[in-house]
């Protein structure tokens, strides 16, 4: 089982994650992603789907349109651990090749 980050490790892990930030209500870190359009927004949830495939870490995702907002939480750890941040990540990489919004 991994385990969960240490705060201190969240607060570096976060810090080099721009947009990225501590979920309200639980022990999850979260982002909305705006895309210039519906199309983008799809093609970031496809590549994204492909790397959660390849680390067997699966995002919660709720879609509208051009918006992708993204909440990451490792259940059978009961918070954020690596994976999340690995996760995190891959998503800013995606992201920046897909028509993200500044």
């Amino acid at each position: 089982m991994t385990e969960r980050l240490s705060p201190a490790r969240r607060r570096e892990a976060l810090a080099g994650l721009p947009g990225w930030q501590d979920a309200e209500d639980r022990d999850a870190i979260s982002k909305v992603f705006t895309f210039a359009d519906f199309n983008a927004a799809f093609g970031f949830m496809s590549r994204v789907a492909l790397a959660a495939e390849k680390l067997d870490h699966h995002p919660e995702w709720f879609n509208v349109y051009r918006t992708v907002s993204v909440t990451l939480s490792t259940h059978d750890a009961g918070g954020v651990t690596e994976r999340d941040i690995s996760l995190a990540t891959a998503m800013e990489a995606i992201a920046a090749g897909t028509g993200l919004k500044p």
